[in-house]
């Protein structure tokens, strides 16, 4: 029986970034970061992000005030999700939701900063597991003609790569069952 799911990537980048993508992503971050933690510590009183969190008040805004800094570099995604490939080695996995998060980050100490962006899939078919594969289509490709094959993709399941939701048919009508 096939069900409707969404897959959640956690993509998380550091210092260690070695992708062009990453490098970008984290060092526009941190600068950005540096320049919120000024609007919740004006007094400059905390360094970390964690003593941010413990002690100003508003610090929980700076995931989505740093955001900003990310949202341009997506659009270079072209609205797949980095990293995750099929067993052909093909990048394929939807998305149009994501959402970053800072893990930690110092004001005086570049090298702990840590952020990460998930990635909410479209939803897809999930028509069967083979071993540690998911076996998958693209929910809104249009349907096959009379005795095409849809096209599908195996996907491994591996770190940080998640199923998000999951959407059950419904149970069938009572009237239905007669």
């Amino acid at each position: 029986m096939a069900r409707t799911i969404t897959l959640c990537y956690r993509k998380i980048i550091d210092a260690g970034a070695s992708h062009a993508w990453d490098k970008l992503v984290w060092e526009d971050s941190y600068q950005e970061f540096r320049l919120q933690a000024q609007t919740v510590d004006p007094a400059r009183q905390y360094r970390t992000f964690g003593q941010l969190l413990q002690h100003a008040a508003g610090a929980e805004r700076l995931h989505f005030l740093v955001s900003a800094a990310v949202r341009g570099y997506l659009s270079q995604l072209g609205g797949l999700v980095p990293d995750i490939v099929d067993n052909l080695g093909r990048r394929f996995l939807p998305f149009s939701q994501f959402q970053f998060e800072l893990i930690n980050s110092d004001l005086q100490d570049r090298s702990r900063h840590q952020v990460a962006v998930n990635f909410y899939s479209d939803a897809l078919t999930w028509h069967d597991t083979i071993g540690t594969y998911l076996l998958v289509s693209v929910a809104t490709a249009p349907p096959a003609a009379a005795g095409a094959g849809l096209p599908t993709h195996l996907v491994a399941l591996q770190p940080f790569l998640s199923i998000h939701s999951l959407q059950l048919p419904a149970p069938p009508d009572e009237a239905d069952a007669r």
